[in-house]
């Protein structure tokens, strides 16, 4: 088993990353001995196959443990859906002492992770990613939230889990373009951070969509490790490292959020906005014509669009409203090179010229 601690002290914690772990979270869970019972948030796809698995596991912990699968889609990071599962946990006596346990995609973790930091104030919870975006990146760092109409992730904490445990083998289910999703995530890692890791990505990306798990343990384990270090410097967005995580994320979420979340997905959405933020970068002369060309390439041989020319006007007015706005002034994370990043103002006008040439 691969570990990675999260060094933020009182509420430090470790990922856990091993094929076949999904089916020992029982004898893991006894390192968390005053639990009084477990609720399980998963959703009904994620049931259907690791279900009967995760839950005859932790009944060799706690005979107490019951299930509470939501309908899947994006849409469930609602305010009524966290209202709903404050209700069952309630008919479910759930006390200060009890821990939830999300087991799923990005919007089970967030959800579950966004209940659990303000049912009762915040009880425990135990991140259970199977998917490989929520294993690379949101279930890792504490940011959980709850989407609004004016935008997402605008209703959420800080709170960080207990623990992550992290198998590969689930991608295995995975339709292929959940795993692109997760892709665009583990390549936003090598150009914010390590350079020598894109380049382990572009070499290995045929071994890495055939799932061989041994290229997939290391993939995600370094994705992680990167990510531990930047929450642990700024684990609250405080000093602005943190801001790095968001490359692409500021434009991708703008996306989504103009296609009402039922148009590109949150990897397509990032990857678009990965090479629109280099475009911007490239306009102002912070970067050069191989560094887009080189994001532009593995993403497209990882199956994600890489061109937007839908509604540019209306993405224009969305990202001034967006969170990341301040004082009406647009900031992007924009890459210098494939390694380093920088979070920078820009002059609208720069952006307006990028959005309508695509």
């Amino acid at each position: 088993m691969k570990t990675v601690k999260v060094n933020l002290g009182s509420r430090s914690y470790k990922i856990h990353i091993s094929a076949g772990v999904l089916g020992e979270l029982g004898r893991h869970f006894k390192a968390y001995p005053d639990v009084t019972k477990v609720v399980v948030i998963t959703d009904k796809n994620v049931e259907r196959f690791y279900g009967e698995i995760v839950t005859k596991g932790l009944q060799t912990y706690k005979q107490d443990v019951s299930v509470i699968s939501i309908d899947p889609g994006e849409e469930q990071k609602s305010l009524p859906s966290a209202e709903d599962l404050y209700n069952r946990l309630f008919e479910l006596d759930m006390d200060r002492r009890g821990l939830i346990v999300a087991v799923g995609g990005g919007v089970v973790g967030d959800l579950a992770g966004y209940v659990a930091a303000t049912y009762m104030r915040g009880i425990a919870y135990i991140q259970v990613p199977t998917t490989l975006l929520a294993q690379v990146d949101s279930s890792v760092g504490g940011k959980v939230a709850v989407n609004h109409a004016n935008g997402k992730n605008l209703i959420g904490a800080f709170y960080q889990p207990k623990a992550v445990y992290i198998d590969p083998q689930t991608l295995k289910t995975l339709p292929r373009n959940e795993l692109t999703q997760g892709l665009v995530e583990v390549i936003k890692y090598g150009i914010i951070r390590d350079a020598s890791f894109f380049d382990y990505l572009d070499k290995h990306l045929p071994e890495i969509l055939r799932l061989e798990l041994g290229i997939l343990e290391k993939v995600i384990e370094n994705c992680c490790r990167i990510k531990a270090w930047v929450v642990e410097r700024d684990e609250r967005e405080e000093t602005g490292l943190r801001s790095i995580l968001n490359y692409g994320h500021t434009l991708g979420h703008a996306i989504e959020a103009v296609g009402g979340y039922k148009g590109h997905r949150h990897g397509e959405g990032v990857a678009m906005g990965m090479i629109l933020a280099t475009s911007i970068a490239l306009r102002m002369g912070l970067t050069n014509e191989k560094v887009l060309e080189e994001q532009r390439q593995i993403l497209q041989r990882a199956g994600a669009p890489t061109y937007y020319r839908e509604d540019t006007e209306a993405l224009f007015d969305f990202l001034c409203h967006d969170k990341k706005a301040v004082a009406g002034s647009l900031k992007f994370v924009l890459p210098v090179k494939i390694g380093k990043v920088v979070l920078k103002e820009v002059d609208a006008g720069i952006v307006k010229e990028v959005l309508a040439g695509g």
